[in-house]
This record gives structure tokens, sequence and C-alpha cells, in this order.
């Protein structure tokens, strides 16, 4: 009989847990970035990527990790795919497609492997 009682005494609480759980609604996700923005931005990033490699070539020149040769060599990689980025983006008035940005991304992961060697 005791078993019975607890047992409903737990069904009874484990109801009233559940009651007291409430779903919260997912706010709405946010409406779909305008195309053309998100290619700018696409373009903006391999931009600052392209940056932030150049100021590693300064820096490491700069401490001595390898002669300024090189460095100018590593920076005319860089010019070189900056170049191809401004040459994609003219042909979508501005920005990249996400498999321009995946290939230049390449490029510079190859280029940053050799900065950082």
């Amino acid at each position: 009989m005791t078993r019975f009682i607890r047992a409903l005494a737990c069904g009874a609480l484990v109801s009233s847990l559940a009651a007291c759980v409430v779903q919260q609604q997912q706010p709405a996700p946010p409406p779909p970035p305008n195309p053309h923005e998100a290619a700018v931005q696409r373009f903006n990033q391999v931009n600052g990527r392209i940056d932030n490699l150049s100021r590693r070539i300064d820096n490491r020149v700069n401490q001595g990790f390898y002669p300024p040769p090189q460095g100018g060599a590593l920076h005319h990689r860089l010019d070189v795919v900056r170049q191809e980025a401004r040459d994609m983006s003219a042909q979508h008035g501005g920005g990249l497609s996400g498999d321009e940005q995946r290939v230049l991304n390449q490029e510079l992961d190859n280029a940053q492997h050799a900065i950082d060697q």
C-alpha cells in the first residue's frame, strides 16, 4: 500500500513539474541577407585576410625570420591573389561568389603556410 501511495505521489510530482515546463518559442530567423551585400562582404573578408597576412610578412621580416627579398616575394604572392580577387569581383559588381571565395581562401592558406615556415 505504501508503494502505491509513493508511486501516486511521485506521479503527481512529475505531472506538476511537467506542467511547469513551458516551451519557449524560437525567435524568427533573421531574413536572408541581400545577395549583393553578401558577395561584397565575402570580397571584404578576402581583402582583410590579405591585409593581415601582409602585416605578418612585414613583422617577420622586421624580426629577422627571413630576408627582405623573401618578404618581397611573399608580398608579390599576396598581390597576385588580391588582383585575382579584384578581377573576380569586377565580374559580379563588386563581390565574390562563395566558390570564388573558397578558391581564394585556398590560395591564401598556401601563402599563410609559406609565411609561417
